[in-house]
């Protein structure tokens, strides 16, 4: 599997698992303090290829790849979870633990962002709270459930209804999920 976009990822380790599983060029960012020089190769990528953000399921991955899409709108986002990138001994959680053909599906299911400039209805927060995904006991697990069979990535509450919208997920799309998750709790 050949990928035209250039990949960003966190590290030389992300960075051998891309190469493993996929044919592709990537640019590392060296953990979550990026540079202005890597922002500006970032920036330089998408202009001519196109960038596809891969980081880890964790507070610095999420912390990277915000500050990568105010800086360089546009680009596309991969994701994997975190039971998917969990080290073998348990020890560690990142992009370089994770099986090359859940690699090569998070890269078969990029999303991008939309635009400003394009409408999209926001899902209403009751249908969130109804579909227990706000404000109930098990809300962090269903979101993580969610995030998997929406392939937009664990979030938090807060950040739920904003991701939604971001990815052009439509209602009709979150109530099905919600579907799945009852049905998976039966």
């Amino acid at each position: 599997m050949q990928i035209k976009e250039i990949i960003v990822v966190e590290g030389k380790d992300d960075t051998t698992a891309i190469k493993r599983a996929v044919e592709a060029d990537t640019i590392e960012t060296n953990g979550s303090a990026i540079s202005k020089e890597t922002l500006m190769k970032i920036s330089h990528a998408q202009d001519k290829r196109g960038v596809i953000v891969f980081t880890d399921p964790d507070y610095p991955g999420r912390r990277i790849r915000a500050i990568i899409e105010e800086q360089v709108p546009g680009v596309k986002h991969a994701f994997l979870s975190k039971e998917k990138t969990i080290a073998k001994n348990g020890k560690g959680l990142g992009i370089e633990h994770a099986k090359d053909e859940d690699i090569r599906t998070a890269l078969s299911n990029v999303y991008t962002p939309k635009s400003d400039t394009e409408t999209f209805l926001e899902i209403p927060l009751s249908i969130l709270i109804d579909g227990q995904l706000i404000g109930h006991p098990h809300s962090k697990e269903r979101r993580t459930r969610l995030g998997e069979l929406l392939k937009i990535g664990y979030t938090n509450g807060k950040q739920l209804q904003k991701r939604l919208s971001i990815f052009q997920i439509s209602q009709q799309q979150v109530e099905e999920a919600i579907a799945q998750l009852n049905m998976e709790e039966k």
